[in-house]
């Protein structure tokens, strides 16, 4: 409300009743933080999409008539950052109420295994729902002589930042394949950076696990120069399956980048986590309000990756128990028994 506007429903209602109605406001209102990735990747579009789909500040338009469908009182945003391991530790510092994730990393955080070896269990992570499959990518800048994964020995390889989910993946590919990063030159860029590190002729590839189209990829591909896709194929990669179950086979369709034809490769589900910190009620009214109608009209006109999220699909390759609010609601629509 503005000081103007204050004042006047201040002489409207007598300067105590105003202070009385902007108080009453203001503690309706709940923040819900959704940690995401880059701003060049998929998280950071999807998790804006989601926001604004659960969100409902006090005072916005009824949903009968037009307005937000959101949780009532609630204010939601995405937040850029690392990506997976950093959005687990933003929720258990309390720095986030949820964020996104990658399936591998969450059953790691909460088993205390892989990349959280020798750490705290993660014990209070609880799953929203799992959203799209998160496809491992590796780009690699045409005329590098990169035809396989075993290819990238002695290049120089990107293979994204500390605390993301995909430098986890990255290297367990590369250990599959016989490579450590001592025979590579890798540096340890977000996708945005490394696309034009790679534009400048100065990297070789990266890696990006993502939803696609990602839009630093797009761009990179049509910046003239050209990319290529590189296959996660091969014996090496089944028994690698064998051992991570979390990886699941996908396919990046022809000219989903331009000039790029079908690439088989691996992907892993991108989830979103809560903890136990949040209430039933409230994990329940985000739970609803993600998968009602205005929720589907905003992400399958807002995204790409948007129609790949479905409630049909939201309680697969849980590997993490749902947040006893979530499973009310998928119990209730009868997505969980």
């Amino acid at each position: 409300m503005s000081f103007a506007a204050f004042i006047v429903r201040a002489f409207a209602l007598g300067f105590a009743g105003a202070v009385a109605v902007t108080a009453a406001s203001a503690q309706d209102i709940k923040f819900f933080r959704i940690g995401t990735g880059g701003t060049a990747g998929t998280y950071y579009p999807i998790g804006g999409l989601i926001a604004n789909a659960i969100s409902n500040p006090p005072g916005s338009r009824a949903c009968a008539d037009g307005g937000s469908c959101g949780v009532p009182g609630l204010v939601a945003t995405a937040v850029a950052s690392n990506g997976s391991v950093a959005n687990i530790n933003g929720i258990t510092s309390g720095q986030l109420e949820s964020g996104f994730t990658q399936s591998d990393v969450a059953y790691w955080a909460y088993t205390g295994t892989g990349v959280y070896e020798g750490k705290p269990k993660v014990g209070d992570l609880r799953l929203i729902g799992n959203l799209y499959p998160e496809t491992i990518h590796i780009v690699a800048r045409k005329g590098a002589g990169i035809a396989s994964v075993a290819d990238l020995k002695g290049k120089r390889v990107s293979l994204d930042e500390p605390g993301s989910g995909t430098l986890v993946d990255a290297r367990i590919i590369l250990a599959a394949f016989g490579i450590t990063e001592k025979d590579i030159r890798p540096e340890y860029l977000k996708p945005n950076q490394a696309g034009d590190k790679m534009r400048d002729g100065g990297l070789d590839a990266f890696f990006f696990v993502g939803g696609y189209p990602t839009g630093a990829i797009s761009e990179l591909a049509a910046a003239g120069g050209g990319i290529e896709l590189v296959p996660v194929t091969g014996p090496e990669v089944d028994k690698m399956r064998a051992q991570y179950a979390f990886f699941a086979p996908d396919t990046i369709p022809a000219n989903t980048y331009k000039g790029t034809g079908e690439v088989k490769t691996i992907a892993v589900g991108a989830q979103w986590v809560t903890s136990t910190k949040q209430s039933d009620a409230l994990i329940y009214e985000v739970t609803k309000a993600m998968w009602n109608d205005a929720t589907r009209k905003l992400l399958d006109a807002g995204h790409a990756k948007g129609k790949s999220i479905q409630a049909a699909t939201a309680t697969a390759g849980a590997g993490i128990p749902f947040h006893p609010g979530a499973e009310k609601f998928y119990k209730e629509k009868g997505l969980l028994k």
